[in-house]
């Protein structure tokens, strides 16, 4: 009887020692109920409680968590059909407003996103959906923290996970990309081509320009040539003029040997004649030949006054025209 009692009291002692002592780990904290009213919350550690009056209410959940948000079907603003799903990313501040303030925590966050969240993305339009998340994300967290502040929860962070428009509007978005792509290939081809136009354009100008340029040149080279031809035939002509008022005929002999010599090398030089007929004695192109030196001779006896003078020799008979006998010299 008294063995019996004794075990009967160890274990009423050991379930009276349990149900003081209580362990709490770390990332969670527990409310404390007395008689079912909230008293106060433990931390983590060890914490002691009234056996029989004082009980763990609830067990919370200290750490950040990550919430699912259901993926639903929203309308935009310009009537388009898309899925939106996402991630919310909550911590529990104060552990006995998330316990005795809201009934199951993370369900009612959940709901609180997705509705939040068919309202953002369906007051934009479609295309403003699809590239600007970082402002949906904005919006919904703030929405969202402040609505679960009274509850003892702070939102981190809200993010949308995908964005899937319906069939048809994939197909038509596509079509537009390709359109799109195509266009900017044409302006750049177009592009390609108005640089190489304008380039072939400044090429061809700087050619002409050049080419100008180089005839401009050439047209001064030949009439500098030709103003020094004419100033050399002068001075020949203003000698023979001279030479000629001196009473010297053969003067006269030298430019009718010098036409008559020119007149024969055109005619030898005709790429269509393959036979050349000489149309006059070639004893009087000698004569003029011989003029021509006697010419010479008297001009270097005028150019050397200390040195006697020859006597003086009968011209050469000068060559005589094709059509009629020579001219006989005068002044002989």
């Amino acid at each position: 009887m008294e063995l019996a009692t004794a075990v009967v009291l160890l274990v009423l002692a050991l379930v009276i020692l349990f149900g003081a002592i209580k362990i709490v780990p770390q990332g969670r904290e527990y409310t404390v109920e007395r008689f079912g009213r909230y008293t106060r919350t433990l931390s983590p550690g060890i914490a002691f409680l009234t056996p029989f009056v004082e009980g763990i209410g609830r067990r919370v959940n200290m750490m950040e968590q990550v919430l699912d948000v259901p993926q639903q079907e929203v309308i935009t603003k310009d009537n388009a059909v898309v899925k939106v799903d996402g991630i919310v990313f909550i911590q529990v501040m104060d552990a006995a407003a998330a316990a005795y303030r809201v009934d199951n925590l993370n369900y009612a966050i959940a709901q609180l996103a997705m509705t939040n969240l068919r309202t953002v993305v369906g007051s934009m339009e479609l295309d403003e959906v699809l590239s600007q998340r970082d402002q949906i994300n904005t919006r919904l967290l703030h929405v969202i923290d402040s609505a679960t502040g009274p509850w003892g929860v702070k939102v981190a962070r809200i993010e949308i996970k995908d964005l899937m428009p319906g069939p048809d509007i994939t197909n038509a978005m596509a079509r537009q990309m390709k359109a799109e792509r195509e266009r900017r290939a044409v302006i750049t081809e177009a592009d390609g081509e108005k640089s190489a136009a304008i380039a072939r354009a400044e090429g061809a100008k700087q050619a002409a320009i050049l080419e100008a340029e180089g005839r401009r040149e050439a047209a001064y080279r030949d009439a500098e040539a030709r103003e020094r031809e004419a100033e050399a035939e002068a001075k020949a002509t203003a000698m023979v003029s001279e030479a000629i008022a001196r009473g010297d005929v053969n003067a006269i002999n030298y430019f009718v040997a010098q036409k008559y010599v020119e007149a024969f090398a055109k005619l030898a030089e005709s790429p269509y004649q393959k036979t050349v007929i000489v149309p006059a004695e070639m004893s009087a192109l000698v004569g003029s030949l011989a003029g021509v030196g006697e010419l010479v001779k008297t001009i270097q006896t005028d150019r050397a006054p200390a040195t006697p003078p020859p006597a003086r020799t009968a011209p050469a008979a000068a060559p005589r025209s094709p059509r009629g006998p020579a001219v006989p010299p005068t002044g002989a």
